[in-house]
């Protein structure tokens, strides 16, 4: 298993650092579509959450989601930071340097990264060796009435991060939050979602996925009624607070949920198809608040909209069976 992991996460590192590195000699608009598009997308989805997730949760059986929230955590501080960095590099070097220097980046990463994949403790074999090996086919989940409730689940958890994270810059400048603090509303939503992210792997661990995943549904639904019905700045920040907190709570509980209601044997399959359906419904969501903008010329209706849907996937969870003591 240790070395597939290291073919595949390195085999993605590769080409995402290669496509990358190649976006600094487009000129075309489908070059970027080609290269940016497919497949950088492609390549980093082989070496992104669900393989680690998958890896983590072998590695460490009895410690999954608090493994796997540290895991997502590290991810975001990561991209807190690279960000910030690069905006400070960019000022000095063109874009198209950039990208060159993106990809150098990547193959640093591929020599320091791939050697340290670890294999699994004595303690934590042990572990693995008594957990059941047996669990169902990806199309044998398809087929329960537990999948399409996760699914759906997940679904609405996408429509709701890919509308905040699209969304909420322009949503606070446009209603007179100062510049300084709406530019920086993302970022302190990475932060408090740092930590975020940490509680719900502890607390899957202790309680199992469904009452975590209920309770931030629960919050995210005051969320956004909150700012449908007053959008000063102080709710504005209070959400950015409270929303940011659960911004990727359910992260490291999907491999959680996916384990006790399917089993092992195709773990990677059923969490990546959830987590496929987790971001085709974050681009709808994404649209959706644009469209409703256009229209509209307010993000109230949208708003709304993402209350009623946060309620509908709390309502969701609390329908999906528990497995057996």
């Amino acid at each position: 298993r240790r070395v597939l992991f290291r073919s595949l996460m390195g085999g993605g590192i590769a080409v995402c650092g290669v496509s990358i590195a190649l976006m600094g000699f487009v000129t075309q608009p489908w070059h970027a579509y080609l290269l940016y598009g497919l497949v950088y997308a492609i390549a980093n989805g082989a070496a992104s959450i669900v393989p680690v997730a998958v890896m983590v949760t072998r590695a460490a059986p009895g410690r999954a989601g608090l493994a796997n929230g540290v895991v997502t955590a590290g991810m975001s501080v990561g991209q807190l930071l690279i960000v910030a960095a690069l905006s400070g590099i960019l000022v000095f070097v063109g874009w198209r340097d950039m990208f060159l220097w993106l990809g150098a980046v990547h193959a640093l990463f591929l020599a320091i990264i791939i050697p340290m994949i670890p294999g699994a403790s004595a303690h934590d074999k042990a572990e693995a060796a008594t957990a059941p090996r047996t669990g169902m086919t990806l199309l044998q989940s398809m087929r329960t009435r537990q999948f399409w409730l996760l699914s759906g689940v997940f679904a609405i958890c996408g429509f709701d991060d890919f509308f905040v994270s699209t969304h909420v810059v322009a949503f606070a400048q446009d209603r007179g939050v100062d510049t300084f603090l709406a530019g920086n509303l993302f970022a302190v939503m990475g932060l408090v979602g740092f930590l975020g992210v940490i509680v719900a792997g502890q607390w899957g661990d202790r309680a199992g996925p469904i009452v975590p995943t209920a309770v931030s549904f629960a919050v995210r639904t005051l969320c956004f009624g909150l700012l449908a019905i007053d959008q000063s700045t102080l709710s504005v920040t209070i959400f950015a607070l409270v929303f940011g907190f659960t911004f990727m709570f359910t992260a490291p509980l999907t491999v959680l949920f996916v384990r006790e209601s399917f089993g092992v044997l195709h773990l990677g399959a059923i969490a990546g198809l959830v987590t496929m359906i987790h971001h085709i419904f974050g681009g709808l969501g994404a649209w959706l608040g644009a469209a409703i903008f256009d229209q509209t010329g307010a993000y109230t209706a949208a708003f709304w909209t993402m209350a009623i849907c946060s309620l509908a996937a709390f309502l969701l969870t609390l329908l999906m069976r528990r497995p057996a003591a």
